[in-house]
């Protein structure tokens, strides 16, 4: 997965560039492995494995694939076989080098080339706009699998559009650690919910013709230490809370699998024979091939352990050569010409790659089916109604009456505080950075929802760019805009910067066409790139007098590299909190936009709000007791205001739509329905990884899961620790009720019915979630209750509903380690259905 450096980094200024590979922060200072996603963007296995020992194919092996894709295989030259099984970056400086990767094909023979995007959040090609979707926990929010396959025809119908035939989504690792950097990224604590969202989600990319990729396989929940961490995780808590949404995705066809950078139990991800052999192929059936994560093949004898195709190149800048793959390139070549790797595993995995070019129909005379145009406007419906369904309520406190939906004089005397009200947080950082074709800012949208006679005032309270420098602070004056023409590459500005005082200066640089380099002396250089993010933001601790300051960068071989320079100096940090909290006390509604900062590269040092916001909050709600927050947050976040606010709308990151979408639930245009798919905690030492350093970062590079299958809200209920909002929690600007439950076995399971009535003023949905109690009749670890199915349902004010919840068969089972297989679980079961993991309405039972 293409992703780079972060680039709007607000909370932790990073000391030096540290990349992967990809240019993003990891094991080594390499400023070549930036360039990558700039530029596009034990043994031998035995004969159950598919390869015998001396090398042969069995003729289980032989098999694999259709009679028409051995015969091309056969077909092939070496080479031509391993051009396959490593991407590339296609034609230098052509459009084939904006994608994650290229595969160039065999033309003699008929197969087309094969291009690659990132795709968590959107199709991410550099130097293209794509439809910006809200992040994927906004998706899991709605509890709508028919969301997620609209989700998913969007990215596939876009992918398809923009030239890809591979994406590198969805995500499905487990929602782990609260302060996991990507958790925005993918969908939740609960393997039902991810498994579910990404079965669905699959099925909207493929039905467009675009092959998904399902990653990382497994393990993947936190950015620290995350090429070298060791994950030990026991046998059951593997099976019944991390490789379910893989198992999912499998089933629901998925075409790739990419396997994860860290260990499992002792071997790397992506040269593990038990993850990539045994459970993949042999339990589970995929057919479809296993790629790396970027830079994360080990050897090439990991093409016998099931890994299929390298993902990554080290490069340098646009205009070097394009370098051979580390393993499965001339290394690999090496190794099947000496015969120390079977050229029968290569044919393997060059079978289940054309094989699933096959299926896609891009082996067709043709050139496979016709690309469609973009269709920008149906991506622009699809984000809109996901980011109004994934919101969650959750707070609305009554004072009279609930603070929002906004009404009367509340909704046309508004203070409007924070940055991303003025510059919208649209996505988080890293692989999934989609540059929409355009996002509106919320306060434009709250402007025109209020109507010319309201009063909306703004106030940024906390800048993350602020006011270009001066001919008196810069010497020579810097002008921004236009540095260096298409593929420039040199210094672009060298000079002094003069600081009128001691304090914190937060520095921003905002990048279009490349990357830029800016170093002010004694301090680490700051790194921007349009790639990552369009801008850069980070607090550098200056003193007063002169300090040498200089910027180069290199620009894309198409575009003009332009670079903006502004700061913020501490006296004009400090007016613009007393200017947000004036503000705030002369309107009727403070409504104050907050965000974090989620990125691929690293975790959240902290769970609270970066930069102050907290304490900006907290003065806003001083001076104005109808405060409303509106969270651009990517997971979980502390609230440490939360009691003198009034209410708080999670907005997630919520895509290009996110102004209008927001603006829509304040205002009660739309009905917020969505529901948390993670805890939010209620301290930081308050949550599953709190003082257990060996489950999270780890120790002495292994990381624990010896919470076992106690994962989330399950956590919470055996240990009795109240979180601030538990999972399935979302409010609603009306209410429902709950009776009738009745519970009976299935051959398939179960079904769960209740009757649901709307008893409010308002048309609303409602998600009916059925959670399941422990057996008394094994000695396995159970949770004290789990989500064992969900349905959601649309009524009006006085409406009801007979609604039925289907529980399938594996929701009665458990993992049994010593049969290593699943068992089911016998005897009389609890049932509990409500509105949330803590709001129980009704309890039944289920029969044996």
């Amino acid at each position: 997965m293409l992703s780079r450096r972060p680039a709007e980094r607000t909370s932790r200024p990073p000391t030096r560039l540290r990349t992967d590979g990809r240019g993003r922060p990891g094991r080594a200072p390499r400023l070549l492995a930036l360039t990558v996603a700039l530029l596009c963007t034990s043994g031998l296995l035995t004969p159950a494995n598919g390869i015998t020992a001396d090398g042969a194919a069995p003729r289980a092996a032989a098999e694999e694939g259709s009679q028409r894709v051995r015969a091309l295989v056969a077909r092939m030259t070496l080479d031509e076989k391993l051009s396959f099984v490593h991407w590339t970056a296609g034609a230098e400086g052509g459009p084939l080098a904006r994608g994650v990767g290229y595969l160039p094909g065999v033309p003699r023979l008929g197969i087309p080339p094969l291009q690659a995007a990132d795709g968590p959040v959107g199709v991410r090609i550099n130097g293209s706009r794509a439809t910006a979707l809200p992040t994927p926990t906004a998706l899991a929010a709605t509890f709508d699998d028919g969301l997620a396959t609209a989700y998913g025809k969007v990215i596939g119908h876009e992918g398809r559009a923009l030239g890809q035939d591979v994406v590198l989504a969805p995500m499905v690792n487990n929602i782990r650690v609260p302060h996991g950097g990507r958790n925005f990224e993918t969908f939740s604590e609960d393997p039902l919910v991810t498994s579910r969202t990404a079965a669905a989600e699959i099925r909207g990319i493929q039905g467009q013709g675009l092959m998904a990729t399902v990653k990382h396989f497994a393990g993947n929940n936190q950015e620290t230490d995350r090429f070298t961490v060791d994950a030990a995780i026991d046998e059951q808590t593997l099976h019944e809370t991390e490789l379910p949404g893989f198992r999912s995705a499998v089933e629901a066809g998925a075409a790739s699998v990419m396997c994860a950078y860290n260990g499992v139990n002792g071997t790397p991800a992506c040269s593990s024979d038990q993850l990539l052999q045994k459970v993949l192929r042999e339990q589970w059936g995929f057919r479809g091939w296993v790629m790396s994560d970027w830079l994360a093949t080990k050897a090439t004898t990991d093409i016998t352990k099931g890994l299929d195709q390298e993902l990554g190149l080290e490069m340098g800048k646009p205009t070097d050569p394009v370098p051979d793959s580390q393993h499965f390139g001339a290394a690999l070549k090496a190794a099947v010409t000496a015969g120390t790797v079977p050229e029968a595993a290569l044919d393997r995995s060059v079978v289940r790659i054309v094989g699933q070019m096959e299926r896609f129909g891009l082996l067709d005379p043709a050139g496979g089916p016709a690309r469609p145009a973009r269709d920008a406007q149906a991506g622009r419906a699809t984000a809109r109604e996901i980011a109004e369904n994934g919101a969650v309520l959750l707070r609305n406190t009554a004072a009279g009456r609930p603070a929002l939906p906004l009404t009367g004089t509340a909704a046309t005397s508004l203070a409007v505080i924070g940055d991303s009200a003025l510059h919208p947080k649209v996505s988080g950082l890293g692989s999934a950075h989609v540059v929409p074709d355009a996002a509106e800012a919320p306060l434009d949208a709250l402007r025109e929802r209020a109507g010319a006679n309201a009063s909306v005032t703004y106030e940024p309270g906390i800048e993350r760019l602020g006011a270009p420098l001066t001919a008196t602070e810069l010497s020579p004056a810097f002008q921004n805009g236009r540095q260096l023409d298409p593929g420039g590459d040199r210094a672009f500005y060298d000079g002094t910067l003069t600081v009128p005082a001691d304090g914190d200066y937060r520095i921003g640089v905002r990048v279009d066409g490349g990357l830029a380099i800016l170093q002010i002396e004694g301090q680490a250089p700051v790194y921007a790139a349009d790639s990552f993010s369009e801008t850069t933001s980070v607090v550098l601790r200056l003193t007063k007098g002169t300090h040498k300051l200089a910027m180069s960068g290199w620009a894309w071989p198409d575009r003009p590299l332009s670079v903006d320079l502004t700061w913020v100096t501490p006296e004009r940090a400090s007016r613009n909190i007393e200017r947000a909290v004036a503000a705030a006390a002369a309107a009727d509604t403070a409504v104050v936009f907050a965000q974090d900062e989620g990125s691929e590269g690293w975790d959240r040092p902290s769970l609270s709000l970066p930069d102050g916001q907290d304490a900006l909050i907290a003065a806003v709600a001083a001076a104005n007791p109808n405060t409303v927050v509106v969270l651009n947050t990517g997971s979980s976040v502390l609230m440490p205001w939360l009691g003198s606010t009034r209410a708080v709308l999670q907005m997630w990151y919520p895509g290009q739509e996110g102004a209008r979408a927001t603006a829509a639930l304040l205002y009660g245009d739309a009905n917020p329905g969505g529901k948390l798919t993670q805890t939010f905690p209620a301290a930081e030492d308050a949550h599953p990884m709190a003082g257990r350093p060996e489950r999270f970062p780890g120790v002495a590079g292994k990381q624990e899961y010896s919470e076992g299958i106690h994962v989330g809200y399950r956590w919470y209920e055996r240990e009795g620790v109240a979180p601030l909002f538990p999972f399935g929690h979302g409010l609603s600007y009306t209410s429902f009720s709950y009776r009738d439950l009745a519970v009976e076995r299935t051959a398939t399971g179960a079904t769960v019915r209740v009757t649901v009535r709307n008893t409010g003023r308002s048309t609303g949905k409602e998600v009916v979630q059925a959670y399941l109690g422990p057996s008394d009749r094994i000695t396995a670890p159970q949770a004290v209750k789990k989500l064992a199915g969900y349905t959601k349902v649309t009524l009006a004010p006085g409406q009801e509903k007979r609604v039925a919840v289907t529980v399938d068969a594996r929701q009665l089972q458990y993992w049994d380690t010593a049969r290593h297989s699943w068992r089911d679980a016998p005897g009389a079961r609890t049932v509990k259905v409500g509105s949330s993991s803590a709001d129980i309405r009704l309890t039944g039972r289920l029969a044996p």
